[in-house]
């Protein structure tokens, strides 16, 4: 069946249900606010309260409404070549590239009529977000309670009228999901807000969730009986050309898949050279007189294999371990003048929970939104129960050993995505904070570890610096990987084969690669390629200012500054210290 797009469809109805400004008024606070208003949970998540008096219409209405205002602000847009790099430029180069997301989803892959887990998701969030809200009173809960249960009828409605073309596997995701919130209004919403001390003050609130759970069952119901006929697979994998074209988005530069392998491929090979003869010299001066190798394979095991011994065996002692590695960043940033240190810390590390599932098992930062007013920073540790068996835990704890956590403390903490993300949440520019350029974050945090090893981090543990080498050549392989299965259909195997023999992944990130190429590949590339350009931004600056250079400087001026295309540092740095 051919879909017709979505701006076909729904144009006789911007005429009436349009309540923005005129579109030649449109502005980037006005745009923010249809924003918030379309996307009411992703607002929430930023740390907007007030977006919580509203939940996700996906409407004939809303998607018009949604679309006018992007196609209307992107005519308004000025053009790209302007050589200032003014504060509002690069503002709205960064919202031209989300408004095109924006337009090429709801136009082109359109998920109002491909995706049934859209609409399960958004209901099962739906009461989540209420209930545990801490910024609001019991009244307000009682009155949402009744706005959700509308907004959950309205959606299943919505799901109902759309919906045409499913995989049998969504539908059946989605079913299981949907089931489980159905059985949720029969059976424990009313218990649950007794619990919590919670009147509705919808009328006739039984009726109401009678009514909630029935129109649940009304699209399970059409899943199960129009859309579970569908017997075609679901593929994850892009292909060439919708690969390329993401990739163009993302970057916001005409880099092709091939050249991005082909950059990726020189960062694996001279890496991997570099880790041979590092390894070698670590073992010559290690086993001086009772290993005698000159062979770069055998000098890689060897020094793999200590690097792997000095792990921690527990997640007490880890949690301790990076505590202190923590204070010991901190210490070394300040004495050697890397970047200006916030002056409140709000971080807390804590073991990752077992309910994050796999997540618990390579960790992760989770920062402060960047409008709470709570703004506190959770490092959650990679983490594995004590009652694993113990092969298991021993090669857990070997993959996050300890020169490798005395190298990646600078990549989340310290001057990487914490204190970045601290600093740059502070910007007067909240497009750039709602829209940020992709490859700044994992660009920076990478990029961080190289400052910190040439001032001199770590500098007598030569396994540290042989860690950073390995993370080097696991970005690099992120970034190839992704180009290959996308572009020229690599399987699970060939890519565990490539990323542990060539690549030299440790078993646990190996583990959780393809997994992350499904989910994010765009995301798995900015590793490498924003490291690429930050190093880049790095040695022209040096090269330009000599002695003028001052690191400090240039360091705080990226992170206030905040995540916006790294080349547009070019100009901004010439402006503010020529030569």
């Amino acid at each position: 069946m051919k879909l017709i797009p979505v701006s076909l469809i729904l144009i006789s109805f911007l005429f009436t249900t349009c309540t923005l400004p005129p579109p030649s008024e449109i502005s980037e606070k006005d745009y923010i606010e249809a924003w918030k208003k379309f996307y009411p949970s992703k607002a929430l998540a930023q740390g907007m309260h007030d977006a919580i008096y509203n939940y996700e219409d996906r409407s004939y209405e809303s998607i018009a409404e949604w679309l006018e205002v992007n196609q209307k602000l992107l005519g308004r847009l000025p053009d790209e070549g302007d050589p200032a790099s003014s504060p509002e430029r690069i503002n709205a180069r960064l919202l031209k590239v989300q408004i095109q997301k924006e337009l090429h989803l709801w136009d082109q892959e359109m998920p109002q009529f491909l995706s049934s887990e859209m609409y399960a998701n958004l209901i099962d969030r739906a009461f989540d977000q209420v209930l545990k809200a801490e910024f609001l009173t019991a009244m307000d809960k009682a009155d949402l309670i009744c706005q959700r249960m509308e907004s959950i009828q309205a959606l299943c409605m919505s799901g109902i009228k759309f919906l045409e073309e499913v995989t049998k596997e969504e539908v059946l995701k989605s079913v299981e999901t949907l089931e489980k919130n159905k059985a949720f209004f029969e059976k424990e919403l009313s218990e649950k807000l007794k619990k919590e001390g919670l009147t509705p003050a919808c009328y006739d609130f039984e009726n109401q969730t009678k009514l909630t759970a029935s129109s649940i069952q009304r699209l399970i119901d059409y899943l199960r009986e129009t859309l579970l006929t569908n017997d075609d697979p679901s593929n994850s994998i892009l292909g060439r050309n919708e690969y390329a074209r993401r990739l163009t988005q993302y970057l916001d530069m005409s880099t092709s898949p091939e050249e991005l392998a082909e950059l990726a491929l020189q960062e694996i090979e001279q890496t991997r050279k570099l880790i041979g003869e590092v390894s070698l010299e670590y073992v010559k001066d290690t086993y001086s007189g009772s290993t005698d190798t000159d062979n770069l394979e055998e000098a890689i095991k060897i020094a793999f294999a200590d690097m792997e011994k000095d792990a921690p065996s527990n997640g007490e002692e880890y949690l301790q371990f990076w505590q202190d590695l923590s204070a010991s960043a901190v210490q070394f940033i300040e004495e050697n003048n890397i970047a200006t240190l916030p002056k409140y810390q709000t971080l807390r590390i804590m073991p990752a929970p077992e309910s994050a599932g796999p997540s618990a098992r390579v960790g992760w930062v989770d920062s402060a939104p960047p409008f709470d007013p709570n703004p506190v920073t959770t490092l959650y540790l990679p983490n594995i129960p004590d009652d694993f068996p113990e092969e298991e835990k021993k090669d857990f704890w070997s993959s996050f050993n300890k020169p490798f956590n005395r190298m990646i403390v600078i990549h989340e903490l310290f001057p990487g995505h914490y204190m970045q993300i601290k600093i740059s949440r502070e910007t007067a520019h909240p497009i750039r904070l709602l829209f940020p350029y992709g490859p700044y974050f994992e660009g920076w945090a990478t990029f961080t570890e190289r400052v910190a090893l040439d001032a001199g981090w770590e500098k007598d543990r030569p396994l540290t610096f042989l860690a950073h080498l390995r993370k080097r050549l696991e970005n690099a392989n992120r970034a190839y990987t992704s180009v290959q299965v996308h572009c020229n259909a690599w399987d699970q195997e060939k890519v565990m084969e490539f990323s542990t023999e060539t690549s030299l992944l440790a078993p646990q990130f190996a583990k959780s690669l393809w997994g992350r190429l499904m989910r994010s590949p765009m995301q798995m590339t900015s590793y490498f390629y924003g490291g690429v350009q930050f190093t880049d931004l790095l040695k022209k600056e040096k090269d330009r200012l000599g002695e003028k250079f001052n690191l400090q400087n240039f360091m705080d001026t990226i992170m206030k500054i905040g995540p916006i295309p790294i080349e547009e540092f070019y100009t901004i740095f010439r402006k503010t210290i020529p030569n």
